[in-house]
């Protein structure tokens, strides 16, 4: 994460966590590279307003100063499988037992699409202030 740099704004600020994230995402292996890169463009396109940030080394978007997704790389625990996760400040609730997680191998444009209603369902209201 960005350390506070005094005399710098929040914009500026925030440019400087978003060059961190898209310098940590460029050294990816492939394909944890590509898939990250691209959920990023698609993350803030459909959410303008979730901030970039690294969160335990991995890129995360926050909403309001509060993490609400993050890609997990499928080489950083040596996995299988990349992963899409939601925290609980993501509106995913469906009763009382629902995902917050998802296994990404691939993003074509059915992908695309659930990530799209993903985002929209954490944010709830909130997607058109995003």
């Amino acid at each position: 994460m960005a350390r506070e740099k005094p005399g710098l704004t929040p914009e500026e600020r925030a440019a400087l966590t978003e060059a961190e994230v898209l310098r940590t995402l460029e050294a990816f292996p492939e394909p944890d590279r590509t898939l990250a890169l691209r959920l990023h463009t698609l993350i803030q396109h459909w959410a303008p307003g979730l901030s970039p940030r690294l969160w335990y080394g991995m890129p995360a978007y926050a909403w309001k100063g509060k993490v609400l997704c993050f890609f997990q790389p499928a080489h950083k625990f040596k996995t299988r499988y990349a992963t899409l996760g939601f925290t609980d400040l993501a509106q995913l609730d469906e009763g009382t037992f629902w995902p917050v997680a998802f296994a990404v191998k691939a993003l074509g444009q059915e992908e695309e699409e659930k990530v799209r209603q993903l985002l929209r369902k954490a944010l709830g209201e909130g997607l058109e202030e995003a």
